[in-house]
């Protein structure tokens, strides 16, 4: 007998080897495929570190030159619309007299226009950079004196906003913004009570002036007579003032903030120099060696 060993199933066909066909060119469809690779080059899985947060205090340098830039810029046009309504009550007192050149009234009505326009706009920019800049500013404080402010955002920039409670929310804020960033400095312990400085009474007090003038310019609009439009002219005038005095002090008052929460530059510092040294006792001197060679 001959025993023959088979694989399970009998004996597998033998398999022929496929020509290779000839290149036919790049693959088409009939449609768009829906496949596809991401717009990403190669790289493993979490390869990438996670974004870190980012810092208050950088988020607070980063506020600090846009804020003071257009505070500034809003200080320049504001004097410009006091003088252009000084200039337009100067002609109410001409045109009593004698008549006023076209060319005159044509350029104080285009002055009067124009700068308070720029104003107005101006003025709304500087005050959301403000407020942004007041928000960034009150958590990088509470973060480095380990405090919780127990007004939120949300309460701060409704007090800002609404008529009545504007008058007081945004100077108290400021004063807890200010006492935050001294218990940081470590100039006042945590129990005690906030006192603000005299820059951030000047700023409430010029806050809460420029509101008043401008309620009562928007209010004197509705009156009517030759008398109450002089006398609106006049209230312009003031109300351009006060808003140059609030954006000269808030521009000194985010300064003044920003230095304390920002860490100096170390190469940015003055660098002292002894000049003269007078009444001083003599520096001790080792006694020479005998045999020193000089």
């Amino acid at each position: 007998m001959e025993w023959v060993a088979t694989p399970p199933g009998g004996a597998r066909p033998r398999t022929r080897r496929a020509r290779p066909r000839p290149y036919a060119g790049p693959p088409s469809y009939p449609a768009v495929p829906r496949w596809g690779f991401p717009l990403l080059a190669w790289r493993w899985p979490l390869a990438l570190p996670a974004q870190p947060a980012a810092d208050p205090v950088k988020r607070v340098a980063a506020l600090f030159a846009t804020a003071s830039a257009t505070l500034w810029i809003t200080a320049g046009v504001a004097g410009l619309a006091a003088v252009a309504e000084g200039w337009r009550y100067v002609l109410l007192l001409r045109s009593r007299g004698e008549a006023l050149p076209a060319t005159a009234l044509a350029i104080s009505d285009a002055l009067v226009v124009t700068t308070g326009l720029l104003t107005l706009v101006l003025g709304v920019l500087s005050g959301l950079f403000s407020i942004l800049w007041a928000l960034r500013a009150r958590v990088a404080a509470a973060e480095r004196a380990g405090i919780r402010s127990e007004r939120s955002d949300l309460q701060f920039v409704l007090g800002a906003l609404v008529p009545g409670l504007n008058l007081v929310v945004p100077g108290s804020v400021l004063s807890e913004l200010e006492h935050a960033v001294l218990i940081g400095e470590g100039a006042r312990e945590r129990g005690d009570r906030p006192r603000p400085s005299r820059l951030v009474l000047v700023w409430w007090g010029s806050w809460a002036a420029s509101l008043l003038f401008g309620w009562t310019t928007f209010l004197w609009m509705f009156r009517g007579g030759v008398q109450a439009q002089a006398d609106g002219v006049v209230l312009h005038v003031w109300t351009n003032i006060a808003v140059v005095v609030l954006a000269v002090v808030t521009a000194r008052v985010v300064r003044y903030l920003t230095a304390l929460l920002i860490p100096a530059d170390p190469t940015e510092l003055p660098h002292l120099r002894v000049l003269r040294v007078s009444g001083a006792p003599a520096p001790p001197r080792p006694p020479r060696p005998s045999d020193a060679d000089r």
